[in-house]
């Protein structure tokens, strides 16, 4: 499906979506448990992969009502698939049920689509072998179609940190329920952190401790998974909510008003900070959770986004839009995700006038020689990078052509809805 953006301006109340990364970990964490209700969850083509993976190992998830799913657990103990775990294109899918693969005896085969087939899992796989259990890559690339069993019993694991966060989610979440815990000893930097923090949360949510050590992460076995009156209540995503603010500082002189924008563990709250220090407009109340911005002259300033790679898609947005120069920094695992989103946003931007440069670990935007103009750009089958030309494409002249759009289905499945109700020209 293809859509088209024209040049048009947005006003209004935006509500939110659920956090993905809080909605996997939350039903993946029910799985583990008996079972409990996960409250007000992202239902999207990702988080469904992980609900299908829970329903494999033994589980079910019941999804009549989506405002708040019942799942029925494994209670720490996934059963042998009868077939094969399709993760689609969700790398947190795979990664995360990888590792609950391990934790039985028997072999499990875990494959997804032509995007998720390229993305890597090697260190993931070394880390299972590291405790004594089965994983290989069928094309002994490191890359799924991966076979994964053998019952790991605990131990301690060296693996690097700068590849994906989610190998030590997975491990941490899966190490739970091992006899003799699991101990992470990380080898490089961690990268995109947050996205431990915000896993450390869900455990503690579910009753399970895990915590920070000197070298890495550790997590006690023999625990069990029980969360506080049986239910998890997910809030709103801010890896999503970065458009929604990105349009209202580009595209909303009478403003914009951002809700179920509760603080949380996530990383990429750090998009207020950076509209702020980019001189936009905006306001934060934390106890309502409700974000206000307005369109406002934006200026080109440095982020580094180790911590916070889907933000990649959304700063350089705003710096095509900027006056100055926009550097985006510590970006080159963001080039391992549903695709190599340095490159893509390089090249889209400049089919729409934008001057970038594109570096191995960088994205510079030479907002103050850009001047947007519509034309028809490449969503690259990745939600991020749909959701940020579509942003584009309010402040461009004339109409923005996005192909590949369905894909938002992702993490924001009624984002061009929305983007129509706050008066946007969006056609189909």
């Amino acid at each position: 499906m293809d859509i088209t953006i024209g040049n048009s301006t947005v006003e209004g109340r935006a509500q939110a979506p659920p956090s993905k990364s809080y909605t996997h970990r939350a039903v993946l964490a029910a799985g583990y448990a008996d079972g409990a209700t996960v409250r007000a969850p992202l239902v999207s083509a990702d988080t469904k992969a992980t609900m299908r993976a829970v329903d494999a190992y033994g589980g079910s998830v019941d999804r009549s009502d989506e405002s708040a799913i019942e799942v029925s657990g494994f209670d720490g103990r996934p059963e042998t698939p009868d077939t094969v775990i399709d993760c689609a294109n969700s790398g947190t899918t795979m990664r995360l049920v990888t590792a609950t693969a391990a934790l039985q005896d028997k072999l499990t085969v875990l494959t997804g689509d032509d995007s998720l087939r390229s993305r890597p899992q090697g260190p993931l796989l070394d880390a299972v072998g590291q405790l004594g259990g089965r994983a290989e890559s069928t094309r002994e690339n490191g890359q799924a179609p991966l076979v994964v069993g053998g019952g790991i019993e605990g131990g301690t694991v060296a693996i690097p940190g700068d590849v994906s966060s989610q190998y030590i989610t997975a491990l941490l979440m899966a190490g739970a329920v091992t006899d003799g815990g699991v101990d992470i000893e990380l080898t490089t930097e961690l990268k995109s952190s947050p996205y431990v923090d915000i896993t450390l949360e869900v455990l503690a949510e579910f009753g399970v401790t895990a915590e920070r050590t000197a070298d890495g992460f550790t997590v006690a076995g023999g625990q069990s998974y029980e969360p506080s009156g049986g239910s998890y209540h997910v809030p709103g995503d801010f890896s999503s909510i970065s458009y929604l603010l990105a349009m209202g500082a580009l595209a909303a002189p009478e403003g914009m008003t951002v809700t179920s924008a509760v603080p949380s563990a996530q990383g990429d709250t750090a998009i207020v900070d950076i509209l702020d220090r980019m001189g936009a407009t905006l306001s934060w109340d934390r106890e309502d959770g409700e974000i206000t911005v307005e369109q406002s002259e934006l200026s080109g300033i440095e982020v580094a986004v180790e911590d916070t790679p889907d933000l990649l898609p959304t700063i350089a947005t705003l710096g095509a839009a900027a006056d100055g120069v926009t550097r985006i920094t510590d970006a080159e695992h963001v080039r391992y995700k549903e695709t190599d989103r340095v490159s893509a946003m390089a090249e889209e931007l400049t089919k729409l006038g934008a001057r970038v440069e594109e570096k191995q670990d960088e994205l510079v935007v030479y907002g103050e020689d850009s001047e947007l103009r519509g034309a028809t750009v490449d969503g690259k089958a990745d939600h991020r990078i749909i959701m940020s030309l579509a942003v584009a494409g309010l402040v461009a002249d004339g109409e923005t052509t996005v192909t590949g759009a369905e894909h938002v289905d992702v993490s924001f499945p009624n984002f061009f809805d929305l983007l129509e109700s706050l008066g946007a020209s969006v056609s189909r």
